[in-house]
């Protein structure tokens, strides 16, 4: 089975002495594992580096064999922010949640179309904000739907939090959220809020009812905002 398109790197690992396994996301294949030869080389180990945007031509016997990739590199991501902390904990958070929820082989175009828009934000002031936008769209299209809107009320103010309840769970959710207003000052304490909403939201409907280890790094992220 052969087939090429672009993609970003969700992650790699060592496979045997000049080999890796790594898992992308394709625009139109969803999320694939393949081996690249000679992924522990110089030249193409310093651009398999997670998040980075691949084009790759993928080979395989069957649809039920690991295939092998032949990558290039369409543009560099990660190496833009080494030097930032809160991005790059991001990137390597983005991609871990990517990896463990996407289901394999499946198309997930509205996600793919989001996840760029966001790696193109990256760049800007308030790249955070387009984060959290991003968690929310994600759990939307992973297939659930917490219909925030229905939760607006008047005289609401961008600036404060309120408590809702979704299914049997309590949550202080930040009020720009319902009201997609952002406040002219977004403050570290509603970011972190946001973080811990969107994070307990995705733990609490895909993690923990199939028993899957949440990313460090998501956590840690949210450290960054205190």
């Amino acid at each position: 089975m052969n087939w090429e398109d672009e993609c970003y790197l969700l992650s790699k690992r060592k496979f045997r002495e000049n080999a890796n396994i790594i898992d992308v996301f394709s625009h139109s294949k969803g999320k694939v594992s393949g081996v690249v030869h000679g992924g522990n080389s110089r030249k193409i180990r310093n651009y398999l580096q997670i998040s980075n945007k691949l084009f790759i031509v993928h080979n395989s016997k069957s649809e039920n064999k690991l295939g092998y990739f032949k990558t290039e590199l369409v543009k560099a991501i990660s190496p833009l922010y080494f030097n930032d902390k809160e991005r790059t904990t991001t990137l390597i958070s983005i991609c871990s949640i990517l990896k463990i929820l996407l289901p394999e082989s499946q198309p997930n175009k509205d996600i793919y179309k989001s996840l760029e828009e966001f790696v193109n934000s990256l760049g800007l002031e308030n790249w955070i904000v387009v984060y959290i936008f991003f968690e929310l769209s994600l759990i939307k299209n992973l297939g659930y739907d917490p219909d925030l809107e229905k939760f607006k009320k008047k005289n609401m103010n961008s600036s404060n939090t309120s408590k809702i309840k979704i299914d049997e769970f309590t949550y202080d959710v930040p009020d720009f959220l319902i009201l997609k207003e952002i406040p002219k000052k977004l403050s570290n304490h509603l970011i972190k809020k946001s973080l811990y909403f969107t994070r307990n939201i995705i733990q609490n409907k895909f993690f923990i009812p199939n028993n899957l280890p949440f990313p460090k790094s998501r956590v840690l992220l949210e450290n960054y905002f205190n």
